[in-house]
């Protein structure tokens, strides 16, 4: 934790990749004679790790946006992952000695699915198309799932000696359904229990950490996809979510998830660094260099495999739609102007992760007959080193291709919260004129009309102001606080300060102290929110 919160703050200042930089650290830590050595349990990752961590991503991912994406995102999560698995599978069992059909599957397997936390990690803060990241993220989402499966068939193959394709088939639309069906029933069990509690957020925010687990386990307990389990469960409550949390749960809730969500993301890359001596120790008197090279290779494959499938699929999206004459795609292929560059940042977005290290770990020591599982300390080296060279070349290399695409930054989540606040305003505005219950006197409905029409103007003119810096694509600088929100600073400030004196002084009880402290922080939280933000116009 020491290093997570030291690394963390290195990151803020030196805008580096959150990942990559984890990894390494993780490297150096591993290679520290006197520190002790801590190896990754597969259970761990699975079962404790990876549900909280896809139903934060799924309850942050806006379910409209993932259902008109469904598309690519189906394309990249089901047949990109078998597609890479079948091409490094040939790969292995051609180049590596050793490496039958059943192994050479299970490594293809194990380093097809690119991973969430660490998409996630790498694209924030690039500005991207709305669209692109919601491809990426959906598309990390749903694509552990399809590898584990095919994963979990090829260890049977290895183990057993028998395979059959049409039942492996049949098994991956039961697996998958079922597990979604699984997260749908999960949902709408914790949607309807939120709905019963009221004005409880220590009950409620307790709920949010139950559900993952519920939804992951449930499935896993007949089979089925967990991982499609916790990604449903997720997204339905994501959507049921201002329905049902009341105010203070949601903010309770959100500054819990995010402290947790902190908290697994270093872990596990500074986990997955620590990996590597105990890796190579396993390795025994195998050529270092050989397998090293092999696992390069294995690397390029999957890099450029990926590429070769997006823009194939990108170019047979756009030539059978002009051939059948539809209408425009949406998501990366609506903006002609940069649908070249959209595609090859999704193309080049394909970072491996814990999944992948913790699949390979998961290995079985035995075959069924008792001997040895053949080549497994090897899948695990080449496994990481898939890992490192993805997150290392793609996660260091993203942000200078998106430069040299010259993809500008699409962040217009200040010009949209200025049009919603627009909207909330008229409508407020016509309410108080035509439905309000409230009966006062002329002076009072004037006064609240006042407020709103003088509302309504400025934000008006905010709206015009950003769109013109748009069409003559200038910048725009945040504007200094008015003097009425600096004095209510300065005298929030002077308030917390006498508080402080007033609890050394001990001349009111701390139980008093800390309900007015909880009210100033309240009115101080309100006051931050009203300073301008960059990008912002005053």
């Amino acid at each position: 934790m020491a290093i997570l919160i030291s690394l963390t703050a290195i990151v803020n200042k030196r805008k580096l990749p959150f990942p990559v930089l984890l990894v390494f650290a993780g490297l150096i830590i591993g290679f520290v004679p006197q520190l002790p050595n801590l190896a990754l349990d597969p259970n761990v990752v699975f079962v404790i790790m990876l549900p909280p961590l896809l139903f934060d991503a799924a309850s942050k991912t806006s379910w409209l946006e993932f259902k008109t994406s469904i598309r690519p995102i189906s394309a990249l999560a089901i047949t990109l992952v078998f597609f890479t698995t079948v091409a490094v599978a040939v790969t292995a069992h051609y180049l590596i000695p050793g490496f039958t059909w059943p192994l050479a599957f299970v490594l293809g397997a194990v380093v097809s699915p690119p991973d969430a936390v660490a998409a996630s990690g790498i694209i924030k803060g690039l500005g991207l198309n709305k669209k692109v990241i919601t491809i990426l993220e959906g598309e990390s989402l749903v694509n552990d799932a399809s590898a584990l499966i095919a994963y979990r068939y090829a260890v049977i193959a290895v183990t057993t000696g028998s395979f059959v394709f049409w039942q492996a088939g049949l098994q991956f639309l039961l697996v998958s359904s079922v597990g979604i069906l699984i997260g749908f029933v999960t949902g709408f069990l914790f949607v309807h229990a939120h709905k019963k509690i009221e004005n409880n957020p220590l009950v409620e925010t307790s709920l949010t950490l139950l559900a993952p687990f519920v939804a992951y386990l449930a499935a896993e307990q007949f089979h089925m996809s967990g991982v499609l389990a916790v990604v449903t469960a997720g997204l339905v409550i994501s959507r049921k979510s201002p329905e049902i949390f009341a105010s203070q749960a949601r903010m309770r809730t959100r500054v819990v998830w995010d402290t947790i969500i902190f908290l697994l993301n270093g872990f596990i890359f500074i986990l997955i660094g620590l990996q590597l001596p105990s890796i190579i120790k396993d390795l025994g008197r195998y050529p270092f260099s050989t397998i090293l090279g092999y696992g390069l290779i294995i690397s390029l494959v999957t890099i450029i495999v990926r590429i070769v499938w997006v823009f194939g699929g990108a170019y047979w999206l756009n030539f059978f739609q002009k051939n059948k004459k539809q209408e425009p795609a949406s998501g990366i292929y609506s903006d002609t102007k940069n649908t070249w560059k959209n595609v090859m940042v999704v193309a080049w977005t394909g970072t491996r992760g814990v999944i992948s290290l913790a699949a390979a770990l998961a290995l079985p020591l035995v075959l069924d007959d008792g001997t040895a599982f053949p080549k497994r300390s090897s899948i695990i080296f080449l496994a990481f080193v898939v890992i490192f060279i993805t997150l290392v070349v793609q996660g260091l290399t993203l942000p200078f291709l998106v430069r040299w695409l010259k993809i500008k930054p699409e962040d217009n989540a200040d010009e949209e919260e200025r049009e919603l606040q627009l909207y909330l305003a008229s409508s407020t505005l016509h309410y108080i004129e035509n439905e309000f219950p409230v009966q006062g006197d002329n002076k009072l409905m004037q006064q609240l009309k006042n407020k709103y029409e003088q509302q309504i103007r400025k934000l008006n003119k905010e709206i015009q102001l950003h769109k013109r810096a748009k069409y003559f694509n200038y910048e725009v600088t945040p504007p200094e606080p008015d003097n009425l929100l600096t004095a209510k600073l300065e005298i929030s400030k002077f308030q917390r300060e006498l508080l402080i004196k007033l609890h050394k002084d001990g001349d009111f009880s701390d139980t008093a102290i800390r309900h007015i402290e909880r009210e100033m922080d309240i009115d101080e939280l309100k006051l931050n929110t009203q300073l301008p933000k960059e990008g912002s116009i005053d």
